[in-house]
């Protein structure tokens, strides 16, 4: 049985209540959870006070305190952690600011959030609020952002996890990404 569909199964049986299934997952799925948490802290700028395991368990016990999860998918399950992983980050960089000063709102581009290595956090939180800006107006765009920028996930993965063809996703981010810019842009 391939890794994917052995994490499948074993979410499928967790969603059904069964605790030895969340046992035999989690040795599983840490190490990819530990990979996208050192990715997202490698964009983050020098001296970050969060560590890419505190960051894994952090979302891995919001994970687990799940009350009944209705995971789909290997793909869906990475989804969700990934946008606790966001979440995290969102709110670690909010406190932050919240010492040094006023949370005020900032414009930068979504290539400079993706790529920049410095102050990331006034960013981090700018593109949280674009991010939950563009899901009210559609969710789906939102979620492959998501899935595709924290989440790690190709876009055949991506396209799977949304249920959708390979196409949609690439027109869905291309278009996210353009509506992200512009918003991150004031426009």
């Amino acid at each position: 049985m391939s890794e994917t569909h052995e994490v499948t199964c074993l979410l499928a049986e967790w969603a059904k209540g069964n605790a030895q299934a969340l046992e035999q997952l989690t040795p599983l799925v840490y190490r990819r959870l530990r990979q996208l948490a050192a990715s997202y802290l490698r964009k983050e700028r020098q001296g970050h006070t969060l560590q890419p395991t505190a960051l894994v368990h952090e979302a891995y016990l919001r994970l687990v305190d799940q009350t009944s999860p209705n995971w789909q998918n290997r793909s869906h399950f990475y989804g969700v952690a990934s946008r606790l992983m966001r979440q995290i980050l969102v709110d670690h960089a909010r406190q932050k600011r919240a010492h040094k000063r006023a949370g005020t709102k900032v414009r930068v581009s979504l290539d400079q959030v993706l790529s920049s290595q410095k102050e990331r956090s006034a960013e981090l939180i700018a593109l949280d609020i674009s991010l939950s800006a563009l899901e009210k107006i559609d969710a789906r765009k939102c979620k492959a952002v998501e899935l595709r920028y924290f989440g790690g996930l190709s876009l055949e993965e991506t396209a799977r996890a949304l249920d959708v063809s390979l196409i949609t996703v690439r027109r869905d981010l291309k278009m996210a990404e353009a509506w992200l810019q512009r918003e991150m842009q004031g426009g």
